[in-house]
């Protein structure tokens, strides 16, 4: 069985975001898939609330437009936040400010999201997870997916021009 939540939601983020499915499908119907594929009932009821909690958040946010620099940048954690966010993590997110991957608002939506897993580890994996969901919600997501996805995959951060 699996058992993370994390895993329900990119298995989802990756057969109905990024393969073009509708994802307002009926929800029984991709519970009993999620099922299907070995994701216990309780991991999946929690990927849906998240899963709420993202869009809720995205809908309260407008996006801004990408920025690159700016004296404004720097954001000190909470300790909190400290405690699951590493100094990798805190770098990674930097780092995707830095190069207009992520806008200042887009940061703090990935933030809360990261905090709202239901991970004792937050790993850098979970973050680029949150901060490719992230993006897959903003306007024009289709495409954020595509250029997104080396983030996902470790691979090196872009600067956008």
């Amino acid at each position: 069985m699996k058992e993370d939540m994390l895993e329900v939601l990119v298995y989802l983020f990756e057969h109905y975001m990024v393969e073009g499915q509708d994802f307002d499908a009926d929800q029984e119907n991709i519970e009993a898939e999620l099922i299907g594929a070995g994701f216990e009932g309780v991991e999946i009821d929690k990927a849906f609330l998240w899963l709420e909690e993202l869009l809720i958040v995205c809908e309260q946010n407008a996006f801004e437009p990408f920025v690159n620099g700016g004296d404004n940048l720097v954001r000190h954690y909470l300790p909190e936040e400290t405690g699951r966010l590493t100094v990798e993590g805190q770098a990674l997110l930097d780092r995707l400010v830095v190069a207009g991957v992520l806008a200042l608002n887009s940061r703090e939506m990935v933030i809360d999201l990261v905090m709202a897993l239901d991970s004792k580890d937050v790993s850098l994996d979970h973050i680029r997870w949150v901060v490719l969901l992230v993006l897959s919600n903003q306007p024009g997501g289709d495409e954020v997916a595509e250029w997104a996805e080396p983030i996902v995959n470790g691979g090196s951060v872009m600067k956008l021009h």
